[in-house]
């Protein structure tokens, strides 16, 4: 077995949508991005190269290529996990946090897990969502932007 860490943060912009593991929240900012800026997403994709030793979302989905200009990052969830397929690999599961002072976003985590869970063929028991705030400090207190964290465990199937 191997585990891998994600880490990913975005700042908070009026004028975008505010999607977080797939869900699009009702909110008067968004996140900057060059795709749709889900941060829990990006983490996660992080978090699964990490473990397979095949580098970072940055290397594979590239914010310098125009087709993934506001793609949805569901959907890069998916060529990650086809990819690790592809190098023999069966993901165990998924924990992760999204760090964000407003909204409160426990209502949506549910559908966050159910999201995630689709895009990378798995069953929900195996994802993990969480949420925190960072009780008024730093840039996710003051509302200027979110992150995210996650762990990925995968294991060889050859």
């Amino acid at each position: 077995m191997q585990i891998g860490f994600g880490f990913d943060v975005h700042r908070m912009v009026e004028g975008r949508k505010l999607i977080i593991g797939g869900v699009e929240i009702p909110f008067k900012k968004g996140l900057l991005g060059h795709s749709d800026a889900d941060v829990l997403s990006h983490a996660i994709v992080d978090a699964l190269l990490g473990a397979a030793a095949l580098g970072d979302i940055g290397k594979h989905f590239p914010d310098t290529d125009m087709k993934y200009k506001d793609i949805s990052s569901l959907k890069l969830l998916r060529l990650t996990i086809e990819l690790l397929g592809e190098k023999g690999f069966n993901l165990i599961n998924i924990d992760s946090t999204v760090v964000l002072e407003k909204p409160k976003i426990a209502s949506y985590i549910q559908a966050m897990r159910e999201n995630i869970a689709n895009a990378l063929g798995v069953k929900i028991e195996v994802i993990s969502v969480k949420a925190t705030t960072t009780e008024g400090l730093g840039f996710t207190g003051t509302g200027e932007g979110a992150s995210a964290y996650a762990v990925a465990l995968i294991q060889k199937t050859e």
